[in-house]
């Protein structure tokens, strides 16, 4: 219940977060060539948005398994042997998200404190990089709902995207279809 209500937050909000920025650099785009003019602050709100659509996005591409991964000797190894890798593997992930999460915490509590707002914006820079934080914690909790699936037997590897295998079943496909097409 959990996973599926972050599931469909983090797909909202990147989504919501990419037409904004695809709709900022349009209007800059015509602003600037067609008449010679911009808005001053659609960079810096556009880098923003950026950030938080590649942190928020981190968490759901584990969700999903569209991380692309080294994972050939991986797979060589037996069920139980990859199970016990992909553990290791999200314990040190889970290190590497409370690494972040410790540093952006004390950084966010200083910019906090001192009050700084971004250039162009009238926002406060710790609201503007919260993203640090709140990032890094859906990702740890994305690595901790796939550890325990491995812990139930539910997977044994993280699942990363296979590219080859997607681009040889397209073709496949798209093969099957110009077959179907050329029947008489």
């Amino acid at each position: 219940m959990i996973a599926r209500f972050l599931t469909h937050l983090e797909e909202g909000i990147v989504s919501l977060l990419l037409v904004v920025m695809t709709v900022v650099v349009f209007v800059e785009v015509i602003l600037r060539f067609g008449f010679n003019m911009g808005m001053v602050w659609s960079d810096e709100l556009v880098l923003h948005l950026s950030a938080w659509m590649v942190l928020l996005g981190a968490s759901y591409g584990v969700k999903v398994g569209s991380h692309i991964g080294v994972d050939a000797a991986v797979r060589l190894l037996s069920p139980s042997a990859r199970r016990v890798v992909t553990l290791f593997a999200i314990a040190l992930c889970l290190i590497y998200c409370w690494l972040f999460i410790e540093g952006s915490w004390v950084y966010l509590q200083k910019v906090y404190r001192i009050g700084i707002k971004l250039e162009d914006l009238p926002v406060t820079k710790w609201l503007a990089h919260s993203v640090l934080l709140i990032g890094f914690v859906l990702l740890a909790i994305r690595f901790i709902l796939l550890g325990w699936h491995v812990l139930q037997g539910k997977s044994d590897s993280f699942g990363f995207a296979d590219e080859a295998k997607e681009a040889l079943e397209t073709l496949g496909s798209e093969i099957s279809d110009e077959k179907e097409a050329n029947k008489p």
